[in-house]
């Protein structure tokens, strides 16, 4: 958003819109499904929030990062972790959400239901 590091109301909250993986757009540009933020009784920006499905691809990719290496690569442990993880942000009530974290750490289906019923 061109301009939005000038407003120090839209400086603090871009980390969290960038977290969830969102997108902040001028108020004007706002969709009926967008979040439009005011201060102070004035709209400041809009945030556009992603399709759960592309919220599961963002919190991989962060998972990723912050182990610094792919998931495929972690230990057993750290897959299973990963996997407790991603069911208290809710991963598994996206469609297909059992495969795409399965294919993530390079493992089966069956075994990222393992890891599940583990963390129970």
């Amino acid at each position: 958003m061109p301009g939005a590091g000038d407003d120090p109301f839209v400086a603090a909250v871009k980390p969290l819109v960038d977290a969830m993986g969102g997108r902040m757009l001028p108020p004007g540009d706002a969709g009926p499904d967008d979040v439009v933020l005011a201060w102070e009784g004035v709209d400041v920006v809009a945030v556009r929030l992603p399709q759960l499905a592309e919220s599961l691809d963002h919190i991989l990719l962060a998972l990723e990062r912050k182990h610094g290496r792919p998931l495929a690569d972690l230990d057993r442990k750290a897959k299973q972790e990963v996997v407790r993880i991603l069911e208290a942000r809710g991963a598994f009530s996206v469609r297909h959400g059992v495969e795409t974290v399965a294919t993530a750490l390079g493992v089966s289906r069956f075994t990222v239901y393992n890891y599940l019923n583990r963390s129970t």
